[in-house]
């Protein structure tokens, strides 16, 4: 049995742990469900709820880097963001797929980097480095948002949790 004295320190103790933010009772992490990728994506929260922005694949290409074409051919894709304005900056996860739709290569892309010319500013472009191009089937786009990662538990106890974005997908995810 626990001595009177520790019993009677103990529930104030407690109390003031949980108010000065050092409980970890309260705090959670969550992970969103990766939404089905496509070639044109309605861009979601962490709570699946759309963003009022779309995300598509304009058109890609195998075709060596212009600042490193002894690497061989690489993806050149541009994308388009509607819907996002200068106050948001959604951004999604680009992904060059194989026919089965295996991941070969991703990187997250945002509507910041969307500064095309100006026939089509809404546009951008940029290239996946792949281990073997000629296996490339197509980019798609995931329509989870990457902006917005908050903190984790594990990083800060007091102001962390919540829903978090889903991971990226890595080289031999099937979308």
């Amino acid at each position: 049995m626990f001595p009177a004295r520790v019993l009677a320190i103990a529930p104030p103790a407690l109390v003031i742990l949980a108010l000065s933010g050092c409980s970890s009772w309260g705090c959670t992490d969550t992970t969103a469900e990766r939404g089905r990728a496509g070639v044109r994506v309605q861009v979601v929260d962490t709570d699946g709820q759309p963003l009022g922005v779309t995300a598509a694949v304009v058109g890609w290409s195998l075709e060596p880097h212009p600042q490193v074409p002894s690497e061989g051919d690489q993806v050149h894709f541009r994308f388009r963001f509607d819907g996002a304005d200068e106050y948001s900056d959604p951004a999604v996860d680009a992904c060059a797929v194989d026919k089965e739709r295996v991941t070969l290569g991703c990187q997250t892309v945002s509507s910041s980097q969307a500064f095309g010319p100006a026939d089509d500013p809404l546009t951008g472009n940029e290239w996946l480095a792949v281990e073997h191009p000629e296996q490339v089937d197509g980019v798609l786009l995931i329509p989870n948002d990457q902006s917005y990662d908050r903190r984790t538990c594990e990083a800060d106890i007091k102001d962390g949790g919540g829903r978090h974005p889903p991971e990226p997908p890595s080289r031999g995810d099937q979308l």
